[in-house]
């Protein structure tokens, strides 16, 4: 009797810890939810039990359709492990090499003897990526493409590099490994990965063609979705983001494809250690690289018009965090983070609601001015109906509001600002926090 006395409070115990990690998740996403810096569904698994799956704000906000487990998401670059592991399985069955050269396959590509297919699969060939093309991603994206169309943006342009001596991300190489599954199968790239992946995982909802989709659970996608602005994105189409972002899914086929790779069902072990093995940059095959509690971390986020999407795993311990979000939310990498350390025990934050206060104009103009965060990425702060508005190079403007005198936050994300100034208590740059780090800026203008 006393044996089953202590065996039944070793279960208690369990389960106590169990209910206490599931209600520190809840409260982790309802948190970052409740300040609009969530917006979709997250799905979190550990040892083969699912902690949390649960859809957060709207899936489309005009018809107030909320999110759920079975909402349907574009997921971006996460589309890559899928195109990487096709590769494999097409070198198991000696119809590729990884070692391939792409002049194999496009005998008149610039450069092509020297660049490998495995550098294509590990963003260490140079090739320029057709995405940086601002113009195109403005205008053009929303509109059926071909494979010449998309070429002829990056195949004559000089390579950033030496093939294989750095590390530049390139969604080109990964529209390149579409390419190349298509002519060794014969087959479209899509039906490769229905017929290699979706299929044997009953992987249903996942699929392609995100504009074409007729689905009740199918999310609309937000470039904003907070308490001040509603702003719907276009539909990117499925041959622009093509085998380097095109899948869509849930968080739950996503969780059977990682289920099939604690099983190796689909990739061997072998095979996985290969994708797992940073080449440069901590990249594999269509996987980032890391660690945490000296276990190994493998990870990919997603970004497309809309749509943010992270998904994170450690195998040792069957760790699977999906996050999927229909409003753009820049703020997944923290929310994966703080999972993590609720995981693992360890110490973690709940986003802080922080209280805006109203300066007038003339105060706030003080600010404007021209501020250098790194050589490639500026930022201009001006003055705009009564608001200081930021403008990152290359980026949308957002608007920043004062916490206090000389120190302003973003509403959307986890980022503050901290202003400095000189003897003459001139402003003259500004401290930038985020993701605990401290950027000192200069102001040049």
């Amino acid at each position: 009797m006393k044996k089953i006395f202590l065996l039944s409070s070793a279960v208690f115990i369990v389960y106590l810890s169990f209910g206490q990690q599931v209600e520190k998740l809840d409260a982790l996403m309802n948190a970052y939810a409740k300040l609009y810096k969530f917006n979709g569904s997250a799905l979190v698994a550990q040892n083969g039990t699912i902690l949390l799956n649960k859809g957060y704000g709207y899936s489309n906000a005009a018809d107030k359709v909320t999110n759920n487990e079975q909402t349907i998401f574009q997921l971006g670059s996460i589309t890559k492990q899928f195109t990487s592991a096709v590769i494999l399985k097409l070198q198991e069955e000696k119809k590729v090499s990884v070692y391939d050269k792409l002049s194999k396959y496009f005998p008149g590509y610039p450069k092509g003897d020297s660049i490998t297919i495995e550098q294509l699969m590990t963003h260490t060939s140079g090739i320029y990526s057709y995405t940086n093309d601002r113009d195109f991603m403005a205008n053009e994206v929303t509109k059926p493409t071909n494979r010449k169309a998309i070429m002829a943006m990056f195949q004559d342009k000089p390579l950033d590099f030496s093939p294989g001596t750095s590390w530049n991300y390139s969604n080109s190489g990964y529209s390149l490994l579409g390419y190349i599954i298509e002519a060794v199968t014969k087959k479209p790239y899509e039906q490769a990965v229905r017929e290699y992946i979706f299929g044997p995982l009953r992987m249903t909802q996942s699929g392609f063609d995100f504009t074409h989709l007729k689905n009740k659970q199918k999310a609309t996608g937000y470039f904003e979705l907070n308490d001040r602005d509603t702003i719907t994105a276009p539909v990117v189409d499925s041959t622009v983001s093509y085998s380097a972002g095109a899948i869509y899914s849930t968080t739950g086929d996503l969780y059977l494809w990682h289920k099939a790779l604690q099983k190796y069902n689909v990739l061997s072990k072998a095979q996985q250690e290969k994708a797992y093995t940073p080449v440069k940059n901590k990249y594999g095959y269509g996987w980032g690289i890391d660690s945490i509690d000296g276990k190994r971390r493998v990870a990919h986020g997603g970004g497309i018009h809309g749509f943010t999407t992270n998904i994170a795993r450690v195998p040792e311990d069957a760790i699977c965090i999906v996050l999927l979000s229909n409003a753009s939310d820049p703020t997944l990498g923290e929310i994966t983070k703080s999972i993590f350390a609720i995981l693992y025990g360890k110490e973690y934050e709940l986003p802080k609601e922080r209280t805006a206060i109203k300066l007038p104009e003339e105060k706030l103009k003080q600010y404007e001015g021209e501020y250098e965060i790194n050589k490639d990425l500026h930022v201009v702060l001006s003055v705009k109906d009564g608001e200081l508005v930021a403008a990152p190079t290359g980026q949308k403007t957002d608007i920043i509001y004062a916490e206090r005198e000389d120190f302003f936050f973003v509403k959307s994300q986890e980022i503050q600002l901290e202003f400095t100034r000189n003897d003459k208590k001139e402003i003259d740059g500004f401290i930038l926090h985020q993701n605990s780090a401290k950027i000192h800026c200069k102001k040049i203008k």
